[in-house]
């Protein structure tokens, strides 16, 4: 699959200012990433640490804090990893909480087709 870019907004979900971004679609990644220095200024603070796995194989440990991330004027809480700069990945749990999947072939997100049955 293809790699593609979307505008989002970033903030702390205890309210305060937002900050728009053009953040990587990345499947492959389960948390999504934003610099550091853009998650403190927004005075977002990690609730844990995360070693994860690069694709290469290393490993690094990241702060995890809950930020408010806005997709087409739709505002959720998601979690986050407090990554290196120059680092926007929208990652596989965000897409899930908004409940999106990707189109490869149109480059965009896309809501989730939801198929139910009754009990």
């Amino acid at each position: 699959m293809g790699t593609f870019y979307v505008d989002i907004t970033v903030g702390n979900p205890e309210g305060g200012d937002t900050t728009s971004v053009n953040a990587l679609v990345d499947t492959g990644a389960t948390d999504s990433m934003f610099p550091s220095s853009l998650l403190e200024y927004l005075k977002i603070k990690p609730f844990q640490q995360r070693i994860c796995t690069m694709a290469d194989g290393h490993q690094e440990e990241y702060g995890r804090a809950i930020v408010s991330i806005g997709i087409d004027g739709l505002q959720l809480p998601c979690p986050a990893l407090m990554g290196p700069e120059d680092t926007y990945l929208l990652g596989a749990t965000t897409l899930e909480i908004f409940d999106l999947s990707v189109d490869p072939l149109e480059q965009s997100l896309v809501e989730r087709t939801r198929i139910t049955r009754p009990f």
